[in-house]
């Protein structure tokens, strides 16, 4: 939906103009943009690598006790 779009839909259902920009622009200071998916997404592959290092020291420490 374009931002025209949702600001007549704002507009219809009772907003005045200056709440309905407000609405829009709060919407899209808070929206993810593409780099911080990716960020995201790094981090978290980031910590599962640690993890797996971390369950194969533990297992091959265990290895070594037995």
């Amino acid at each position: 939906m374009s931002a025209t779009e949702a600001l007549r839909r704002l507009e219809a259902a009772g907003f005045t103009r200056e709440q309905a920009e407000a609405i829009l622009d709060a919407q899209a200071s808070e929206a993810a943009t593409r780099e911080d998916l990716a960020n995201l997404k790094a981090e978290i592959f980031k910590f599962l690598v640690t993890g797996l290092a971390v369950q194969a020291g533990v297992i091959v420490a265990l290895v070594k006790l037995l």
